[in-house]
């Protein structure tokens, strides 16, 4: 059900249930905590997230789930969130390719990563009023932050759904493509990424994070950012980057 390769420095994890439109349930988790723990432990230094057949990922399999017994707690807070933060953290740049269905959960997987690139076709949106449950796996926080009140409230309420160009001209992910270029496309950013600076892209991943949870001002950001670029000093990619500049080449960043 989910697919681990790695190629180039560039770890591959794909959802591959297609006839459940990659819909997780908890052995699904799982395995996906697994790769990625696997990619990280390999080293890589990029990492790209996407899913077989006609959706990005539908949300949790709840096509056996009996909401007598439901152990949502278990599910979503001791399974989906220790997920969601070992993705956020991944100590490599990561992109995702979302088309399809992107819900639920399959919306908290996009939100956990640094970088994701959607399809026109993608369906983004709270579908829960339908199910007399709400949204979760951090919908609510994203949406508020990017569409304001109002917005997500419409959203949750209504059950409509957005389209990849919608969510992106609204500012919730980076670029639109269509269907057909998008997995191509996120896969030519990952490579490029691998082959970058990675310690100058985690300096800047852990600046975003903090300025997102801890909500760091300007001149608290501006200290953050003095410090990052005075430690990077030391490393071999930020030498090798100075002397292609001078030299007037292409620098061969290694990692390091």
């Amino acid at each position: 059900m989910i697919d681990l390769s790695i190629q180039d420095d560039v770890a591959h994890v794909v959802l591959d249930d297609p006839s459940k439109l990659n819909a997780l349930d908890e052995d699904a988790i799982g395995q996906l905590d697994a790769a990625y723990a696997e990619a990280e432990a390999s080293g890589v230094r990029a990492l790209v997230l996407r899913g077989e057949g006609r959706a990005f990922c539908a949300g949790r399999d709840i096509s056996r789930v009996d909401p007598r017994d439901d152990d949502v707690l278990g599910y979503l807070g001791g399974l989906v969130t220790p997920l969601l933060r070992r993705m956020s953290a991944f100590p490599a740049p990561t992109f995702a390719a979302a088309h399809g269905a992107c819900l639920g959960v399959g919306l908290g997987l996009l939100i956990a990563t640094d970088v994701v690139y959607v399809a026109e076709s993608a369906k983004i949106g709270s579908p829960f009023a339908a199910l007399g449950a709400t949204l979760d796996s951090g919908g609510h926080a994203l949406f508020f932050e990017r569409l304001g009140a109002h917005k997500t409230l419409d959203l949750i309420f209504t059950g409509r759904l957005m389209t990849g160009a919608e969510a992106v001209q609204s500012g919730l992910f980076s670029q639109v493509f269509p269907a057909d270029d998008v997995v191509a496309a996120t896969v030519a950013a990952a490579h490029r990424a691998a082959t970058g600076a990675t310690g100058a892209f985690l300096a800047s991943k852990e600046l975003v994070r903090r300025l997102r949870d801890e909500r760091l001002g300007l001149w608290e950001s501006v200290e953050v950012e003095n410090a990052a670029q005075a430690a990077l000093c030391d490393s071999d990619d930020y030498r090798e980057g100075f002397a292609a500049f001078q030299q007037k080449r292409t620098p061969q960043f290694t990692g390091r």
